[in-house]
């Protein structure tokens, strides 16, 4: 059976810096906290983070290659810059592991479809 709510206490707290001086302690210990065990779990819960850095947005990448602040309005009938399938290859391959695909060519449709719904046109023929 789960023990029951008795208080509820407000902290702000840096991660891995919790102490039993004031204002924690106090605040804990009036509610009959074990401040020292609460210090210890606290601080060996937030002591270390994990960041995962991902690649910017292809829409971004692509903007950045054809030198464009935005993309088509109409992307069906305004183009509004070019790249080539190379460019696309360099995208792909730079954003493999953030993308939802298993080979280089889904990854370059991808890529592609982006471009195309931005108005971006890709010269050449396909490399695959």
């Amino acid at each position: 059976m789960a023990k029951e709510v008795t208080g509820i206490i407000k902290l702000q707290i840096r991660g891995g810096a919790a102490n039993p001086s004031p204002p924690v302690g106090p605040a804990l210990g009036a509610k009959g906290v074990n401040i020292m065990d609460f210090c210890k779990q606290f601080n060996a819960r937030t002591q270390s983070f994990e960041f995962v850095t991902k690649t910017p947005p292809a829409a971004v990448q692509l903007m950045e290659i054809a030198k464009l602040k935005k993309g088509s309005a109409e992307s069906n009938r305004n183009k509004v810059g070019t790249v080539t399938w190379d460019q696309v290859r360099m995208i792909a391959e730079e954003k493999m592991s953030d993308l939802n695909a298993f080979t280089l060519e889904s990854a370059m449709n991808m890529i592609a479809g982006t471009a195309r719904s931005m108005g971006i046109t890709i010269k050449g023929a396909r490399p695959y």
